[in-house]
């Protein structure tokens, strides 16, 4: 099940939504120079550096050193993709849901949101998988939380899917529910299969990155809609 497009119209532009996307392309633009001039080994050289290594940034908080290069990694990490799927897949995504959540939010918060959820994505692959010398790199983390919140918010909205029936296709509007919780799901599961593998970046997906962002979506969200504001009804489709 491959979502498309939402009938979620926002009030207005979503500004910080287009700069995250502006951003990870430039980071990749950034990339694919590195391939260009220094080929794959210092690609990898560079996602060593620029990504979040759960050894090394196990190593660096456990140490106290919170300013250091291996934690600053996280950050960066955020903003570098693995290849173009990998880039315009999580960007697909972060359109989709990104400009409701921030609409809802609004701009600065939901900044901040997706930072923290990114953040905290990664921190959880970190304490799964804390001797991995792996790169974690990707949006996936900021986006699962936004999908979390999204979840929260906007529950009933309807979603326009791609949904594959063996060698068949069909375009269906799904309920927000139906297809986040699927998705999610489906994350646990991979997850709780890969703990039993030497690591659990399942054949390059940092799953339980995937998993703690849209736990703190989900939470966040449920803490601002705990506040008494309630979520913007979904328009229907025509």
């Amino acid at each position: 099940m491959i979502p498309l497009r939402d009938a979620n119209p926002t009030r207005r532009a979503p500004f910080v939504t287009l700069v995250l996307i502006a951003a990870c392309f430039i980071a990749f633009a950034w990339e694919l120079g590195v391939l260009a001039s220094s080929g794959e080994s210092g690609l990898n050289q560079f996602f060593a550096e620029h990504g979040a290594v759960p050894a090394r940034v196990g190593e660096a908080l456990l140490s106290g050193q919170f300013a250091s290069d291996a934690v600053l990694g996280i950050l960066t990490s955020i903003f570098l993709h693995g290849g173009w799927l990998h880039l315009l897949g999580n960007m697909l995504f972060l359109w989709i849901f990104g400009n409701n959540v921030e609409d809802r939010l609004g701009r600065p918060l939901f900044l901040s949101f997706y930072l923290i959820g990114g953040i905290a994505a990664a921190l959880t692959q970190v304490a799964i998988d804390p001797t991995s010398t792996l790169p974690v790199v990707g949006a996936s983390g900021a986006i699962a939380a936004t999908l979390g919140a999204y979840l929260v918010l906007f529950p009933r909205a309807r979603i326009l899917s791609l949904v594959f029936l063996g060698f068949f296709y069909q375009l269906i509007e799904v309920p927000a529910l139906l297809v986040l919780g699927f998705w999610f799901v489906l994350q646990l599961i991979d997850g709780i299969a890969s703990l039993g593998l030497s690591s659990a970046t399942e054949g390059g997906v940092a799953l339980f990155a995937h998993i703690g962002g849209f736990v703190v979506g989900l939470v966040i969200a449920l803490a601002i809609r705990a506040r008494g504001t309630r979520p913007l009804r979904p328009a229907t489709v025509g």
